[in-house]
């Protein structure tokens, strides 16, 4: 499970860094034993809310009370709710965002989400750009509803955008090529280059609504789809079963 990460393995935190001081960055590359090398373009890490994919925008809507933004990175999401009113507590393990965050601003956080010394209660916790990734994988998912039952209050919910990935894995004929013996189709393992800092590899969890909605079932919790994205996304809402 993600701990704390130092500077000189936090690709992403340096790209954050240098687009908060200079207004550019480098590639932020993103690597993977399944795809393709990708590029996370770092712009995007702070764009508003007029910028944000529709789901993004309606979990910012149906955000209320006391907000936590879990892997927060430049902030852009809670930039927003402050903008609004809202109170919001923004934590990531990377050091280098959280300062940024700081710099812009907001109650920034360098905490680990499954740390169970934090325990700070909140009505909403808001987990966007797919994050509930950082579960890894699916036999971790108790972990991740036990950490949220910690931290959400009574009537609380939980907010957090998806993938099903499967359309990766599909032919034209719509037959799917998926090893079932490999495990999870949805776990990823990733890893980050900016510039000469190189990150660690680590697990990355896109997950299913019907898988999301069955392990939310079994631990406790009500799991209900707000709205679909345009390719394979969702916006979902967690709440813990009176």
């Amino acid at each position: 499970m993600n701990t704390i990460t130092a500077d000189d393995k936090d690709p992403m935190g340096r790209a954050i860094a240098d687009y908060h001081k200079t207004g550019k960055a480098g590639k932020l590359r993103v690597l993977s034993s399944m795809f393709y090398e990708d590029e996370i373009p770092v712009a995007t890490l702070f764009r508003t809310f007029g910028q944000m994919p529709p789901q993004e925008q309606a979990a910012i809507e149906l955000c209320r009370g006391r907000i936590l933004d879990v892997g927060a990175g430049a902030g852009c999401h809670s930039l927003e709710l402050q903008k609004r009113g809202c109170e919001v507590v923004s934590i990531d393990i990377s050091e280098l965002s959280v300062q940024v965050m700081k710099e812009r601003g907001l109650d920034a956080r360098t905490v680990n989400f499954f740390d169970e010394t934090f325990t700070e209660k909140f009505d909403t916790i808001l987990l966007a750009m797919n994050g509930i990734g950082i579960v890894g994988k699916v036999e971790k998912l108790p972990l991740f509803f036990r950490s949220v039952k910690r931290l959400l209050n009574k009537g609380g919910q939980v907010l957090l955008d998806s993938t099903d990935i499967r359309y990766i894995f599909m032919n034209d004929d719509g037959s799917m090529d998926i090893n079932l013996a490999a495990g999870y189709y949805g776990e990823v393992d990733f890893k980050m280059r900016y510039r000469n800092t190189c990150g660690e590899p680590f697990d990355w969890l896109y997950i299913d609504f019907d898988t999301l909605s069955m392990y939310a079932g079994e631990n406790g919790f009500s799991c209900t789809k707000c709205a679909d994205g345009e390719h394979y996304d969702y916006l979902a809402k967690l709440t813990i079963k009176e």
